[in-house]
């Protein structure tokens, strides 16, 4: 297999800002902190839940700075470096390695529908770029491009591209890309909901938010998938499904920030124009946290 630094579940923090709106490097710490000590496999920053494209260049490095700072080398950091442009893709690759980032993360992201070729060849050009792996991130419902598996594929072909991670919700693409490649493809699950399949289909990780607010779940249901007792990672996993359909109904960071604060945690500000979950979303929120004996009393 390629080089594949992940597996197990990867979490994904929020980026908070505090009420000047600047990105609260203390808060980020304490948040990466919390995960690394709640057992995470690994830190993925300025991905989805990170809001990624609601920052500036600036304060993408202070937050890939303070990611690979705090972790320390204790697990592995996956840093988002996406950008509409290749060149400033490329940039932001340079700095995740520069800074000690183990692997980088890409969506394609276009104002156009990119065509097959020039995603193949935005990928290649930043990997040509940089020395760390490259994991490819397909989510047509943020970025507006869906990566066929014959695309993956393709891509699958460039030396540092070693990783996908799919939010499409379609558990098939990993067992058509895992019989025509076999071992040689490291699957992420993306998709919240889906995470059991995944696991089932072969899946090597699970990059996800929920390890925010109900890290023991997700460990718990990787752990009995370790251990191929699919009877006991059923149950552990239904336990945790509403959680993870609301978080993805309501937005990542929205719910994310809320479910932090339910557990007595600190949740930052977000930036507009995204907004706090509103009353009625953040009690249906601590009803299900409260389901799972976790809002703190």
């Amino acid at each position: 297999m390629k080089n594949v630094p992940f597996k197990g579940i990867i979490a994904y923090p929020i980026t908070p800002f505090n009420t000047n709106d600047q990105v609260d490097i203390s808060l980020f710490k304490a948040q990466v902190e919390r995960l690394i000590v709640s057992g995470s496999h690994g830190i993925a920053p300025l991905g989805s839940t990170g809001v990624l494209p609601y920052l500036t260049d600036v304060e993408k490095e202070s937050i890939t700075e303070a990611t690979t700072q705090q972790v320390a080398g204790r697990v592995p950091t996956l840093v988002g470096v996406s950008n509409l442009t290749t060149e400033r893709t490329i940039y932001h690759a340079q700095y995740a390695e520069k800074a000690g980032a183990t692997a980088v993360m890409i969506i394609p992201m276009s104002y156009w529908k990119l065509t097959d070729d020039e995603i193949v060849a935005h990928y290649d050009k930043v990997a040509s770029k940089i020395n760390i792996p490259i994991m490819a991130y397909n989510n047509p419902a943020t970025g507006g491009i869906d990566m066929s598996p014959s695309l993956l594929k393709r891509l699958l072909e460039i030396p540092n591209v070693t990783m996908i991670k799919e939010s499409t919700g379609d558990v098939q693409r990993m067992h058509i890309l895992k019989k025509e490649l076999g071992e040689e493809v490291a699957f992420y699950n993306g998709s919240n909901p889906l995470a059991l399949a995944a696991f089932a289909a072969g899946a090597t990780g699970w990059c996800t938010a929920a390890a925010n607010i109900i890290p023991e779940l997700n460990l718990s249901l990787y752990e009995m998938i370790r251990l191929n007792d699919l009877g006991a990672a059923q149950k552990v996993f239904l336990k945790q499904l509403d959680v993870l359909k609301f978080i993805v109904a309501k937005g990542l960071p929205r719910a994310i920030k809320a479910g932090l604060e339910l557990l007595g945690e600190k949740g930052g500000e977000l930036r507009n124009p995204l907004q706090p979950l509103g009353e009625h979303d953040t009690q249906a929120l601590a009803k299900i946290l409260d389901s799972v004996k976790l809002v703190q009393n």
